[in-house]
């Protein structure tokens, strides 16, 4: 196995499908020469050539329409949305067209469509680069949505979202990119989507939570259990659909629950979370469901967001209120 960063992962991935199936197509804004902003596609249209990794305008409702109408003639589209604070542009495309095709057709044609997309915080972006929309995806019927934390998890489950015949938003945390390395199987391997991760075993609290905030829950994992405090750790994975199972299993054995997520309180994935385990496990709690996000407002300029995002500290108190309950 190669250690690879998560940004690494992703180019495999992608390769490895490349090669894999003719049909697919990787499209989207500075992708082809110049491997895109953040490198993922970097020497993909050297080796596939220009009729399969390809640029686009600069126009993200022009690559929604464009990749609805290459499902259609039956290929595989991959499209890349620069920054997915931009998504608001192809919302109908994704929405309206993509999520209700399969429906729409009463099964007749698919969309086998992977939205990639960078997104989240800590990185010190301009305006709508660092937003997390995840929610108004997650809360869409017909759309599957990925939000990995590893590099590991990243590869095997684009390579399941690739060859997945209905839509994927596949979201890649621009902190994470480069964060660190792991190892990662050079031959191609796939993840279930829809499948969460224990990524720590524990007893006293669930944490459940999703992209670069599970780091920030393994740190503050680490820091309760010296206070005496066993803490599991639930990487979701997939926030649509919701691993119910792995959740509720891990409330009934822990008796607590936080959700962590980096977007705002009112953004929706946490909520849904919580409403999951109050009608399905409320028995079994010995304290209530409490949320860690960030605060509802508007994704605040750099120089405060680190004052705004979450983080293990936050986790950390939020934690201690559950356990002292």
């Amino acid at each position: 196995m190669a250690q690879m960063t998560m940004i690494q992962a992703i180019t495999d991935a992608l390769r490895t499908e490349l090669r894999n199936d003719e049909q697919m197509l990787l499209f989207g804004e500075d992708i082809g020469a110049n491997g895109g902003v953040f490198r993922a596609t970097e020497g993909l249209q050297k080796e596939f050539g220009e009729d399969r990794v390809f640029d686009t305008p600069l126009a993200e409702s022009g690559i929604g329409g464009l990749s609805i109408g290459l499902a259609l003639q039956g290929f595989r589209p991959v499209p890349e949305i620069q920054f997915f604070g931009f998504v608001f542009e192809v919302m109908d495309s994704i929405v309206g067209q993509m999520a209700r095709l399969r429906y729409r057709s009463g099964g007749r044609y698919n969309a086998p469509i992977t939205v990639r997309s960078p997104f989240g915080g800590g990185v010190h972006t301009p305006e709508l680069h660092s937003d997390s929309l995840e929610g108004l995806m997650a809360q869409s019927p017909g759309l599957k949505v990925v939000v990995p934390s590893t590099p590991y998890d990243a590869k095997g489950l684009l390579i399941s979202a690739i060859r997945d015949n209905d839509p994927v938003i596949f979201l890649e945390h621009l902190k994470l990119y480069r964060a660190f390395r792991e190892e990662v199987p050079e031959e191609e391997y796939t993840i279930e989507i829809g499948k969460a991760d224990v990524k720590r075993e524990g007893t006293n609290l669930s944490i459940i939570t999703y992209g670069a905030m599970v780091h920030e829950s393994l740190k503050a994992a680490e820091e309760l259990e010296k206070e005496g405090h066993s803490v599991e750790v639930v990487d979701l994975r997939t926030i649509q659909p919701l691993d119910i199972d792995t959740i509720i299993a891990s409330v009934e054995k822990t008796g607590r629950a936080i959700v962590v997520q980096e977007a705002q309180k009112q953004a929706g994935v946490a909520a849904q979370v919580v409403a999951e385990i109050n009608e399905r496990a409320i028995l079994s709690l010995e304290a209530p469901v409490l949320r860690v996000t960030a605060a509802d407002t508007i994704y605040p300029f750099s120089q405060a967001e680190g004052i705004w995002l979450p983080n293990f500290k936050d986790i950390i108190e939020t934690a201690k209120k559950v356990l002292n309950f």
